[in-house]
């Protein structure tokens, strides 16, 4: 029944999919992007012969990244994404009413016309007025932009190759906080602690040099293949266990994941990570 499709990762480990159908196959001028429809998980977006997303587990990573951020910054008025070209983690962050401005910055607009027309259930927050999509390079974004601060910033890139490649470098991290406010937090995916611990380890650094709490978080996204991933809440100031309860209360309810107990949960960090970041 069908094809299969493998991602290998490092040559050593291989994650395989059966396909139903290809739904969509074509080069922008950055990377590959396919869309296939699968058995276990829907469908999936492929970036470059990596999974991307896909329907069955998005939100595991979606509100993971977005969540703790947006439940415990001072203010989220003002809010920046950067990457997130399926729109999760837009729709995450226009879920909060007190958003009063999204900005998205995405290099490529094909993976947006793409994810628009094949996975309508991932980002279905495309019209909100809320939202400003800028198909621009983010790293020169944080680098020169005069915009006003931000008081939320989300880092939903890809793994580090090809244009995603950049947005691991310690120059970018620099220019997100230059963009970020005083009080303001920021969060991104910081890859596996399993298979791709040196390059967790080496986020972590980075980021210590310029920002006074740094704190991974773990959680599953079998799509991965890892079994477990990371996230990393970033801030001068304030506590990524202090959440607003009231913020987090009102949309926990049209939650997949998050909630206030796995908030608290995922901070936890078994004692491999601790002693490889040596805490």
């Amino acid at each position: 029944m069908g094809l299969w499709y493998d991602e290998t990762l490092d040559d050593h480990t291989r994650l395989g999919l059966r396909v139903k159908e290809t739904l969509f196959s074509g080069r922008s001028s950055y990377q590959d992007i396919e869309v296939i429809d699968t058995v276990g998980f829907g469908r999936v977006l492929i970036i470059d012969k990596v999974f991307m997303t896909s329907e069955y587990d998005e939100f595991l990573y979606h509100e993971m990244l977005a969540q703790p951020a947006l439940s415990t910054a001072p203010n989220i008025a003002r809010v920046l994404v950067i990457g997130g070209g399926d729109g999760g983690t837009v729709r995450e962050v226009l879920r909060h009413p007190d958003v009063k401005d999204c900005v998205m910055v995405e290099i490529d607009e094909m993976v947006v016309d793409v994810s628009k027309e094949y996975l309508p259930g991932i980002g279905t927050a495309w019209n909100d007025p809320r939202l400003d999509i800028r198909f621009i390079d983010g790293h020169e974004y944080v680098k020169r932009s005069t915009d006003e601060k931000y008081d939320v910033i989300l880092l939903d890139g890809t793994d580090p190759v090809g244009p995603g490649a950049v947005l691991f470098d310690e120059s970018f991290y620099a220019g997100c906080k230059r963009m970020l406010a005083p009080e303001g937090v920021m969060a991104l995916q910081s890859e596996s602690p399993l298979l791709m611990m040196d390059l967790f380890v080496q986020t972590q650094h980075r980021l210590r040099s310029l920002f006074s709490e740094v704190h991974p978080y773990l959680g599953p996204v079998p799509l991965y293949g890892t079994g477990i991933w990371s996230w990393t809440w970033c801030s001068d100031t304030g506590e990524p266990l202090r959440a607003i309860r009231e913020r987090q209360e009102a949309i926990v309810e049209g939650s997949k994941a998050y909630n206030e107990e796995l908030h608290q949960a995922v901070f936890a960090l078994p004692n491999y990570v601790k002693r490889a970041l040596k805490l």
